[in-house]
């Protein structure tokens, strides 16, 4: 069986072009997966901005936005790590499935409450929470689940990229048609579409067959093995200063994306199809970016691309403070999209490729306190900012502060390479003939 994917894999690496990038999606799980979530993260999509506007509708407060998208994501910064000790003893899809369930739950109540006109902020934050909460468990399952999904680990980065581009296809689609839908109808046909769109991608784990035998008993206290997690995340230099950069681009630079109802509205002068363009335009930048990623044979020379895509991601957002054009503003929204997700997706691609697969669960929920995690802190200070200083100037300090952390990461590169390179060796991604040889982070 082996020999077959083996056979396989060196088949569909070796075709060219569009063959290759979806090479993942013969894997009828990963291919399952694909398809249901292409449908529920277009909802999901549509439900972060409807929820943005009508935040801002409702308050007209640059503070309660960033109060909202704290309550949402707070949770996965208290609550991921625990989140990835029970992720490694449990089934991942049956973990899956209840968070998917409770966020259609989620959604839909949402849905009820402002189709009745009985919504307020509490309801909002209240309910943001609640989504938080889930998200601390389903982000480190979905990351650690795809493994289970893509048998063949040579297929693992274009599955990640694969699922990227998904992401950020519906990143472009969602907020475009929610645009469209809330100056129809409202807000509250968003939330119902989104809560619907769930059934999808349960429907789909639901089908996937799976090997059993996956689950091990665990023979350590909870305690104890999230001790040996955060050991293992603080004492390798690799996965400590991707995740560190990380957490700044997520504290400084991805809350960006809480201010885009003031600049759609105050900056620019829009409405809602003007707030649907923006984030549309940041969407189209990272599908393009998570397609260059899926066109790549191998995870060689990913790692050279975290500090160029952060530093990308810094000058476009200092830009984007400056502009007053809508033009020059959706043009910059594409170049952030582009280098936020450059270095979101190859973060996370030689993350799952280096990690020990006992430690997966774990090592991602470390993943989503960095990611997620720290996004509540940036929105809370993105929205106190804006409020003092004025949404462009906080941008612009968003931009400057992802340069410098792009500057940092540089400085490190030398020992990440130097450690990195004997696992790319063992895992066969790296011969050992070119491993002295080997400039960059795996090329």
């Amino acid at each position: 069986m082996s020999a077959e994917i083996s056979s396989k894999s060196s088949s569909s690496v070796s075709k060219p072009g569009i063959s290759r990038a979806w090479r993942s999606l013969r894997h009828r799980n990963f291919r399952l997966y694909f398809g249901g979530q292409c449908i529920s993260l277009i909802g999901t999509w549509m439900t972060r901005l409807a929820t943005s506007w009508l935040v801002y509708r409702l308050t007209g407060s640059a503070f309660l936005l960033g109060v909202v998208g704290f309550a949402g994501q707070i949770p996965t910064f208290i609550f991921a790590p625990f989140a990835g000790v029970w992720i490694d003893r449990l089934d991942r899809r049956q973990v899956l499935l209840v968070t998917q369930i409770l966020a259609m739950i989620q959604s839909l109540a949402l849905a009820v409450l402002t189709l009745a006109r009985h919504i307020h902020i509490q309801e909002i934050i209240w309910l943001s929470a609640f989504q938080g909460l889930i998200n601390a468990f389903d982000m480190p399952a979905r990351q650690a689940f795809l493994v289970q999904m893509v048998e063949d680990k040579q297929d693992l980065g274009n599955a990640i990229a694969l699922n990227s581009s998904m992401v950020n296809l519906a990143r472009l689609v969602g907020p475009s048609l929610a645009g469209a839908v809330i100056a129809v109808s409202g807000e509250g046909s968003c939330f119902l579409i989104d809560g619907i769109s769930y059934i999808a991608v349960i429907a789909s784990l639901l089908a996937m067959r799976l090997p059993s035998g996956i689950v091990k008993p665990a023979v350590d206290s909870m305690l104890a093995q999230l001790k040996e997690g955060w050991a293992y995340v603080s004492g390798f230099a690799p996965v400590r200063t991707i995740l560190l950069l990380f957490a700044i681009v997520s504290l400084m630079g991805w809350p960006f994306t809480v201010l885009m109802p003031i600049f759609a509205g105050n900056i620019l002068h829009g409405g809602p199809h003007t707030l649907g363009f923006l984030m549309g335009a940041v969407g189209v930048g990272a599908l393009v970016s998570a397609i260059s990623l899926a066109l790549r044979k191998t995870v060689l020379g990913l790692g050279r691309m975290i500090p160029i895509a952060t530093a990308s991601l810094g000058v476009g957002l200092i830009l984007f403070g400056i502009s007053r054009m809508l033009w020059l503003s959706l043009l910059l929204m594409l170049v952030c999209g582009f280098g936020m997700m450059q270095q979101m997706a190859a973060s996370n691609t030689i993350i799952q490729t280096i990690v020990e697969d006992s430690k997966r669960g774990r090592v991602m929920s470390f993943y989503a306190m960095a990611f997620v995690g720290m996004a509540p802190f940036g929105s809370l200070l993105a929205g106190g900012l804006a409020h003092a200083i004025g949404a462009p100037r906080t941008v612009m300090l968003s931009g400057v502060c992802c340069v410098a952390g792009a500057a940092w990461f540089v400085t490190q590169m030398p020992t990440i390479r130097r450690l990195i390179r004997p696992i790319y060796v063992d895992l066969g991604i790296l011969p050992a003939v070119d491993a002295a040889i080997q400039d960059g982070i795996g090329g």
